[in-house]
């Protein structure tokens, strides 16, 4: 991809992560005011959830900040790994705020507060729920689109806002016919939705950081190589990176008597024929070999 393409990329992925995080402040103040004003610990607790998911914006746009740097000498392969790095801290931010939630619902359960539930709690909680919807879905939307980490790791956090926000509209109808213990109960529910999203972040990030297989058929790169004039064989075949920025290397075998300057154009002729195929390659090592005559 090349520098300005990369810039625009994410120029792109900082518009969206910008609106997301206007309209999660927005959520997570309609839902702590209200919540800490009828006393509803899932309802508030559900505002802090959206109040990280805020948080966790501003994360996203420090890392996508480093990750549209340009490659330098200490940085050949770019900055790009930046953004899933970042990942981690939206994960992290979530578990901060699971553990958070949990210590709160302990509290409760130890000095019972009976919450206040009137229908502008139901209509802060549905309006709130429907926004909700309406980022996760954009939001992954524009993430597969621009394959970014970063916002495909904030839609879930999103995901689980959603799980959240319709555990509490479940828990205020309860506690409303007369079941306030419900509320620390929700709470819980609530931060086991959170920690599970954030173990989802930190498994998907690990696997790009770790260097896991990103393409998991090499016969798919195998047909490719094989199909450029003058390659005899090919194996060895390892994928490495993010889903936007994949690295290959390979190794390829040719007549043993082909002069250097041929084995040079196939390896050329290989790469332009990957980067082709899988546009989101962004390079290709060539390991040439003699193919041994039996």
């Amino acid at each position: 991809m090349e520098e300005i393409q990369v810039q625009e990329h994410y120029r792109k992925i900082r518009r969206v992560l910008v609106l997301v995080l206007i309209l999660n402040w927005v959520v997570a103040t309609a839902k702590i005011i209200y919540g800490l004003l009828t006393r509803c610990s899932s309802m508030t607790a559900d505002g802090f959830h959206s109040l990280s998911d805020g948080a966790s914006n501003i994360i996203g746009l420090v890392g996508i900040h480093l990750s549209c740097q340009p490659t330098d000498r200490e940085h050949p392969y770019g900055h790009r790994k930046y953004e899933t790095f970042f990942s981690l801290g939206i994960a992290f931010l979530l578990f901060v705020v699971a553990l958070g939630l949990l210590h709160q619902s302990m509290e409760r359960f130890r000095n019972p507060v009976t919450p206040v539930i009137d229908i502008k709690s139901f209509i802060i909680m549905v309006t709130t729920m429907t926004i909700n919807f309406w980022v996760m879905h954009y939001e992954h939307k524009k993430g597969k689109a621009l394959k970014s980490d970063i916002l495909i790791s904030d839609a879930m956090h999103t995901k689980a806002d959603i799980f959240t926000s319709l555990s509490v509209i479940i828990a205020l109808v309860v506690i409303k016919l007369g079941y306030p213990i419900l509320d620390p109960i929700t709470t819980i529910i609530i931060s086991l939705f959170i920690a599970h999203a954030g173990y989802d972040i930190v498994k998907e990030s690990s696997a790009v950081l770790c260097d896991t297989a990103v393409i998991l058929n090499v016969k798919r790169i195998e047909g490719i190589v094989l199909r450029v004039k003058g390659v005899k064989a090919c194996h060895k075949i390892r994928t490495r990176g993010r889903p936007d920025d994949i690295h290959i290397d390979l190794h390829v075998q040719v007549n043993p008597e082909m002069h250097i300057d041929n084995a040079h154009k196939v390896s050329y002729a290989i790469e332009e024929a990957i980067k082709k195929a899988i546009p989101e390659v962004t390079d290709v090592i060539v390991h040439m070999e003699p193919k041994e005559k039996h």
